[in-house]
């Protein structure tokens, strides 16, 4: 007997690394470090940290992402206004750091790394943090405009988002040295 068979998450997993491939390598970095900060996954401090600027921005990274876990709870499954003051709050600010830092510069970015961050149930709210988030008169009205100039008219209207879990988390890869690999 044949049991019920799950989709292969393979395709999946290759479109999100073709995605991610696609970002520029500052955007990369900044997003694979979001994530060993916000998911716990590593001292991100020692790892990502090349100067006193970058330990300093990831310290106040660190402190923002105390909103992480509480964020992940309370992810409105429903648009009663009720559940949307106490969620979109929190989330359009941990949104502006992330915006603020200058690394993630179009919404396919913030996408793909806020998908991973909070879950895949946030997806219908982050068009709503992303346009709030970039239009405070916090950023340079340059990064603004490209901010929001990046957000398709598809992803700010759509009718329905997937409840599907990433598949690709992008994690640091220790750089090869080519010359010590056997011919």
């Amino acid at each position: 007997m044949a049991s019920k068979m799950k989709p292969a998450q393979g395709p999946m997993a290759l479109a999100e690394m073709k995605e991610f491939a696609g970002f520029a390598a500052a955007t990369q970095r900044y997003v694979r470090r979001s994530l060993d900060v916000g998911l716990d996954r590593e001292d991100a401090l020692s790892r990502w940290s090349r100067d006193v600027v970058e330990a300093a921005s990831i310290r106040a990274q660190a402190r923002i992402y105390c909103r992480l876990p509480e964020l992940r709870s309370m992810v409105p499954d429903d648009n009663g206004l009720d559940a949307v003051e106490p969620f979109m709050a929190p989330l359009v600010t941990v949104t502006a750091f992330d915006l603020g830092q200058g690394r993630l510069m179009s919404f396919s970015a913030y996408r793909f790394l806020y998908e991973r961050l909070v879950g895949p149930t946030v997806r219908p709210w982050l068009p709503a943090a992303f346009c709030a988030a970039a239009a405070l008169p916090t950023l340079h009205p340059d990064l603004r405009r490209q901010l929001l100039q990046s957000i398709s008219e598809a992803a700010a209207t759509a009718s329905g988002w997937s409840s599907r879990q990433p598949s690709f988390y992008p994690a640091w890869v220790e750089k090869v040295d080519a010359t010590a690999l056997p011919n």
